[in-house]
């Protein structure tokens, strides 16, 4: 399954993630051994080198080919302002980035484009661009371009989704936003430095500040309504990253050219091929020498493992799938998610009995080889934002059935099928993407368990959707998907806002609750500088999703790539920062 991603300041995956890491890399490379199931045998994914093992020095002239695997093409919205899927945010990763580097836990650092300083009070942060920082046409990266990401995502005519509570934080950002200030106050431009003034101090000032400039005089005389459709951002996009955009193949191919005058030194490549590939051919386009580098799928894993012209790399990623449920709509006039008055799902005991009904762990071993496992929280388990006390929904069929029966969703006519708490039939419309050999038989799985509670679902329009019409479905709030399999690639901020917040056009379900509200508040107040005080507040929000189950959080996930053995200085730990400047082939 593909993910989308939220992203803040960890490219994604994408995007769009959610977490303050507190985990060293040893956490990252460590989980169950190898061991037996009854008909499969799991990986031992300790062994897993998260760095190319090759030391050699790159030749000159180098070119790599890098495999975009997926089954659609991608969007071709090549910005971070603007983009919402993973497929174009790896083709943003090789000519774009942030102006701040993030250390092993995510925080910022000053080692990137720009260094940072933070108030005593918490309430301002200053960013100061360094002079060697250069657009691809050669104007200078100032703080002006910040500004004007900041002034793009505030604007009532941006169409976007990344204005959230944060922005709003900033002094005269809800004035601006509401069309009664031309510019935002709390914003201050010097030449290559920017001030933000917070109206409160906010914790995630070092995890989740915006920090991707926009390049203002190349896109200023593009009306903000229409930069998401430009040539300039779709066909011509300007990065200041160590790859120029040479030419776009719209939604196959992207051809980049080194960025000699790139500010971290010129990159150790003369050129990259990205392309789109389909799953089923990665493992023999990576045998065959076609690909460098690509993302090899879990059900690929046994294949891929017997190449000997390719390295392995896994790393824990920042990502869980889940099946989300259909609460409402979004109202674009009032910025925000508004629940059915009385929704489909609206008894939280049979969105608990359809997460009882189906097998987490079995799925994790049997689909995935064991590169998933069962996911007990929508924060990933890479952090000590993870609630480790909260368990994960557990197969138990006969408590899912009680459940059911206890909410009023019995069989009254005998055929096997539960009619709803009036008596009437009730049939549930279930959406699933696909993206892999493994999609269809997941959602056939599902669709099967939930069938031996009593439950009839049927796949949404008789089959699987690939990525972009997916989401266009969840967008668009279509009122014929009850329930839908997808996944999150999530941001390094520890505030999860920017999905599950009332205002977050990304909060697909739609599910509001006061009390959510209160604890997404608690998380980003000044008490929250207190970090116990941050942890026992997600905590406690944690078990609020846990037990009104907006979403079924279903698998945490191994990412796993294949890195031919010819590629030199690749990192799968990199963080945001894929360091493309530093891969190299040695022949």
């Amino acid at each position: 399954m593909k993910i989308k991603s939220y992203s803040k300041v960890l490219s994604a995956l994408a995007i769009s993630s959610l977490l303050l890491a507190a985990c060293s890399n040893d956490t990252e490379k460590s989980s169950t051994k190898e061991k037996k199931g009854k008909d499969v045998e799991q990986v031992d994914t300790s062994k897993f080198p998260t760095k190319t093992t090759n030391q050699g020095e790159p030749i000159k002239g180098g070119h790599l080919t890098y495999g975009l695997v997926s089954d659609t093409p991608f969007e071709g919205i090549l910005n971070k302002v603007f983009y919402q899927g993973e497929p174009d945010n790896q083709v943003i990763t090789f000519f774009d980035e942030d102006l701040l580097d993030t250390d092993e836990n995510y925080v910022f650092t000053n080692e990137g484009a720009a260094s940072y300083e933070i108030s005593d009070d918490h309430k301002t942060v200053t960013l100061t661009i360094k002079d060697n920082v250069n657009w691809h046409d050669g104007k200078p990266v100032t703080g002006a371009d910040l500004e004007y990401a900041y002034l793009v995502m505030g604007s009532k005519d941006y169409k976007g989704v990344r204005y959230d509570e944060q922005m709003a934080l900033i002094e005269g950002m809800e004035e601006y936003h509401e069309g009664k200030a031309d510019k935002i106050s709390g914003i201050k431009v010097d030449g290559k430095k920017i001030t933000f003034t917070f109206k409160k101090a906010n914790p995630s000032v070092t995890t989740g500040l915006w920090t991707y400039p926009l390049h203002k005089e190349y896109l200023k005389d593009v009306p903000i309504a229409d930069l998401e459709s430009s040539d300039k951002i779709r066909k011509n996009p300007i990065g200041f990253g160590p790859f120029k955009v040479k030419k776009i193949v719209q939604g196959e191919a992207v051809e980049f050219e080194a960025n000699k005058d790139y500010y971290r030194g010129e990159p150790k490549l003369d050129s990259v091929t990205l392309k789109v590939v389909n799953p089923s051919v990665v493992v023999k386009s990576l045998e065959n020498g076609d690909l460098d580098v690509a993302e090899v799928l879990a059900e690929q894993y046994e294949q891929a493992k017997e190449l000997d012209n390719v390295e392995l790399l896994g790393k824990v990623e920042l990502a869980y799938s889940y099946i989300g449920f259909n609460f409402g709509y979004y109202d674009k006039e009032k910025e925000e998610n508004v629940m059915d008055e009385n929704p489909k799902f609206g008894d939280k005991r049979l969105r608990q009995a359809m997460a009882y009904a189906i097998n987490n762990e079995e799925v994790g071993e049997k689909m995935y080889k064991g590169l998933r496992f069962p996911a007990n929280s929508v924060i990933t388990p890479n952090f000590k934002y993870n609630n480790k006390d909260l368990k994960a929904y557990e197969y138990n069929p006969e408590k899912a059935k009680k459940l059911l029966d206890e909410a009023g969703f019995v069989d009254t006519n005998n055929d096997g099928i539960r009619e709803d708490a009036d008596g009437k039939e009730f049939k549930i419309n279930f959406a699933s993407m696909s993206g892999s050999d493994v999609s269809e038989p997941l959602a056939r799985y599902y669709i099967q368990q939930w069938e031996q509670v009593g439950l009839d679902v049927e796949l949404q329009d008789g089959r699987l959707h690939e990525f972009n019409s997916f989401y266009d479905l969840l967008k668009k709030d279509n009122d014929e998907v009850d329930v839908y399999s997808a996944a999150w690639g999530v941001a390094s901020d520890p505030d999860p806002s920017g999905i599950w917040s009332r205002s977050a056009e990304f909060n697909y379900t739609r599910w509001v609750s006061e009390k959510n509200d209160e604890l997404l508040a608690k998380g980003i107040s000044e008490e929250a500088f207190d970090d116990q005080y941050r942890i026992d507040t997600y905590n406690e929000w944690q078990e609020l999703i846990h037990e009104e189950v907006p979403v079924i959080p279903t698998l945490f996930r191994y990412q796993l790539a294949g890195v031919n053995e010819r590629v030199t200085g690749y990192d799968y730990l990199a963080g945001r920062q894929y360091q493309w400047h530093n891969v190299g082939v040695t022949k």
